[in-house]
């Protein structure tokens, strides 16, 4: 059994700028970005320490137990299974860009600093119990379809993999304990996508496999709102490897042993209590994958997105899992129907905007706000509304989202006049885009399609 991020995850990342365009449909196209533009060095996100979840300990509880003890399928897991003693990781397969290898040693720095997990790279072909193997996208989708990258159990190599797809060790459910586990994700996508793998499968190779919609502040959450750990996903790992827990261990055990390893390694979690989210019905979860997994057609996915809104209102969620469907049916109608779109993305961005966990959701659907902003003539709110959402994007180290941003303010304050201001956030934007973004050719067509959303200087009614 494997466990892999969907390749849906990039539809979160991207923005869907050609359907932008006002009811009227009128727009002209001011100045396309030249193709042989200059593009400078790449900025490189952070990668720094997570700020402490704001959730309570007994809350955290809860969630550590639907986590550990369940896979995303719903089956049961009898036991805890964890590696024991030091852990030892290895990368194969495809040379590692620059940007990548830094990328994991922050990554495993965080882990020792943050989880407090005795993790380390080794070189060459000595033996590890985490090996990363690099591969061509294609191969990668060829094997599994749905997967941007994937982890298993009980392998060590691509060969293994391929030759034993239901060989002894591969069911994450027969595990009482953790000693080899394979980490496949493509080498040849942008850094952004690479760091988003490495994050997400080294976690789910050391603790949880199981992923919960309803979680807002979590990697755990087959949303892909958040891309790099987070607070509450790096006390989840520490406790995971505390010493007071093993291997082995029952789901009551370690029930009984949590609120005392959590009021030591989170201190500030001691207040408050716990409130119960309404569980995730896997009918639900089917719309959303449907919606958004790209298997298909426009009509089904629309048609999908649609039950999905309908079934998180006949159930009285309020919650994010509300706001994800309406952002997934935004997306959907852009095409189709725009006032649906902007309807609903407008009230899953108020959604959002009502937890700080779920800002950075909120900042996805900045995007398409500012792009609206922009193709109907109003440049001054372009500009407002990606400098709101600038921060954020920031902040969540999502250089993709935040160089899509930054160029849609650039373009706005070209059209307010602005040119000097303007070249200066483009460039800024640039940089980010190299990272977020695969090739520069993917750069300058999105710089492409932003240009066609500007109106005519003389028809923006900002001026």
């Amino acid at each position: 059994m494997i466990f892999f991020r969907t390749a849906a995850r990039a539809l979160i990342a991207t923005v869907v700028l050609a359907s932008c365009a006002p009811p009227s449909g009128n727009v002209q196209v001011a100045r396309l970005a030249p193709a042989n533009i200059s593009l400078p060095a790449m900025k490189l996100p952070a990668g720094a320490r997570a700020s402490a979840p704001t959730r309570s300990n007994a809350s955290i509880t809860r969630e550590f137990i639907s986590l550990a003890f369940r896979l995303e399928s719903g089956r049961n897991l009898p036991v805890l299974s964890r590696f024991e003693g030091p852990i030892s990781l290895r990368v194969t397969g495809m040379p590692m860009g620059a940007a990548s290898a830094r990328d994991l040693d922050l990554l495993l720095a965080r882990l020792q600093d943050e989880a407090r997990i005795n993790i380390s790279r080794v070189h060459g072909d000595a033996p590890a119990n985490i090996t990363l193997h690099f591969m061509n996208q294609s191969k990668l989708r060829r094997a599994v379809p749905q997967a941007a990258c994937f982890v298993t159990p009980g392998v060590s190599s691509w060969g293994e993999f391929t030759s034993s797809r239901n060989g002894a060790g591969r069911d994450w459910t027969a595990l009482t304990s953790r000693t080899k586990m394979a980490i496949f994700l493509p080498g040849d996508v942008s850094p952004q996508e690479i760091r988003d793998c490495l994050h997400e499968e080294i976690a789910q190779a050391l603790g949880p496999v199981n992923d919960l919609y309803h979680l807002t502040d979590s990697i755990f959450n087959d949303d892909n709102f958040h891309t790099v750990l987070t607070g509450f996903d790096m006390v989840v790992l520490r406790a995971f490897y505390d010493r007071n827990l093993h291997s082995g261990m029952t789901r009551d055990a370690v029930a009984s042993r949590l609120p005392s390893i959590l009021a030591r390694i989170n201190p500030n979690g001691r207040r408050g209590g716990t409130s119960s989210p309404a569980p995730t019905p896997q009918a639900w979860k089917n719309d959303i994958q449907t919606a958004l997994g790209g298997q298909a057609n426009g009509p089904r996915q629309l048609a999908a997105a649609k039950r999905a809104v309908a079934f998180a209102r006949s159930h009285n969620w309020n919650d994010n899992r509300l706001g994800f469907s309406l952002y997934a049916l935004g997306r959907l109608a852009l095409a189709h129907d725009s006032q649906l779109a902007i309807k609903s993305f407008a009230e899953a961005e108020a959604i959002f905007r009502r937890d700080p966990n779920t800002r950075l959701h909120a900042a996805h659907i900045g995007v398409q706000s500012a792009a609206y902003a922009l193709s109907s003539g109003s440049a001054a709110a372009a500009v407002q509304i990606a400098d709101k959402n600038s921060a954020v994007a920031l902040r969540g180290e999502n250089p993709n989202l935040l160089s899509t941003l930054l160029m849609i303010k650039a373009a706005a304050l070209e059209a307010l006049g602005k040119g000097d201001e303007a070249k200066s956030v483009r460039l800024d934007s640039l940089g980010w885009a190299r990272y977020g973004l695969r090739t520069d050719a993917e750069i300058r067509k999105r710089l492409r399609e932003i240009a066609t959303l500007s109106p005519p200087k003389g028809r923006n009614p900002d001026l």
